[in-house]
């Protein structure tokens, strides 16, 4: 926190620093039971009315009144990471995409519009990796009648928390009135890790997902779009640990190979097996067929209140590196909502 050479608090930011990021300090509210001033870090996305509005690298908004207001400062863009792959947003914002890609796409300048019937947010949601083109109300309204043809809601997929994320298309979203359904977290790490790991006997490994794997897979709608989706990215695996007597699998896994990423996905193990390091080893086995690949980076996607996956991944060496949200469209036309993160 700013403090002058006499030992003074300065506020050294204006609303001339909206879209940086800042840590400030504000005054607690009179009837505030012990700490006299509260901290807050996050980028600037507004400061109207006496008012500054903060983004925090959960998504999270904090509103301070500028009467409370005692010290404050810009700070840098994105701590430095101390673990784990280099990466930036913008590379991991595709390498995610192209592993649920969907079935019809359109671009808006620099946004991407993804469709695939409802099949997952991830494919059925916009992508905003630049500039539309167009001032952001049209463009809204372009995505919500893009959307409506097709008998789906408009999702707009964001990022909070890294380096080059959208916080300002956050705050604007929510001042329209966009809803914010789903928050999750893209967590990265070492893939040869994961490899090493002595689990992964019995895993078999496919280059398709057959009827015992996707009876595992308890997802609505496992239709012949979402069988497309699952199927699609430039070099899928998935991963079976086969049941007794033939039956229901005790664990899968998904796999997407996309140059020095392996993206993981659809972990999931039976809940009688559970504490017997069957997500670990499936996890193992298809790392080591990514590091065959010439993988060497990894990343996956867990919600933010899953605690069980959170501690398997970082018992694994993963770590988050920037959440990611789905924001709806106001006063929907009807359509029902779709799929999950």
């Amino acid at each position: 926190m700013e403090i002058s050479a006499a030992g003074r608090f300065e506020v050294r930011i204006t609303t001339a620093d909206v879209g940086k990021r800042v840590s400030v300090r504000r005054l607690n509210d009179a009837e505030a039971p012990v700490e006299k001033f509260t901290d807050t870090v996050g980028v600037l996305t507004s400061w109207d009315n006496g008012v500054l509005l903060i983004t925090q690298r959960d998504g999270r908004s904090v509103r301070i009144p500028e009467s409370l207001l005692v010290a404050g400062k810009v700070i840098p863009a994105a701590p430095a990471r101390r673990r784990g792959p280099a990466a930036s947003y913008a590379e991991l914002a595709h390498v995610a995409s192209r592993a649920w890609r969907p079935v019809e796409s359109e671009r808006l300048g620099g946004w991407e519009l993804r469709a695939a019937r409802g099949f997952t947010r991830r494919a059925n949601s916009v992508l905003p990796a630049g500039d539309p083109g167009l001032p952001l109300d049209e463009a809204l309204a372009v995505v919500r009648r893009w959307y409506g043809e097709r008998g789906l809601p408009a999702y707009v997929q964001t990022a909070t928390g890294a380096e080059g994320t959208q916080e300002l298309l956050c705050a604007e979203l929510e001042r329209r009135g966009w809803v914010r359904e789903v928050t999750a977290e893209l967590w990265i790490g070492a893939l040869a890790p994961v490899g090493d790991r002595a689990e992964g006997a019995g895993v078999l490994l496919a280059r398709t997902a057959d009827e015992a794997w996707l009876a595992r897979y308890q997802r609505e709608g496992v239709s012949e779009v979402a069988l497309r989706v699952l199927h699609g990215g430039p070099s899928v695996w998935f991963a079976t640990v086969p049941g007794e007597a033939g039956g229901t699998p005790l664990a899968i896994g998904r796999c997407v190979v996309d140059g020095r990423w392996a993206g993981f996905a659809a972990v999931e193990v039976d809940p009688a097996g559970r504490r017997r390091g069957l997500a670990t080893g499936v996890m193992a086995a298809l790392a080591r067929k990514a590091l065959e690949e010439g993988a060497s980076a990894a990343w996956l996607q867990v919600e933010t209140d899953n605690e069980a996956a959170r501690a398997l991944y970082a018992g694994l060496g993963f770590s988050a590196h920037h959440a990611y949200h789905h924001y709806r469209a106001p006063d929907p036309s009807g359509a029902r909502r779709h799929g999950s993160a």
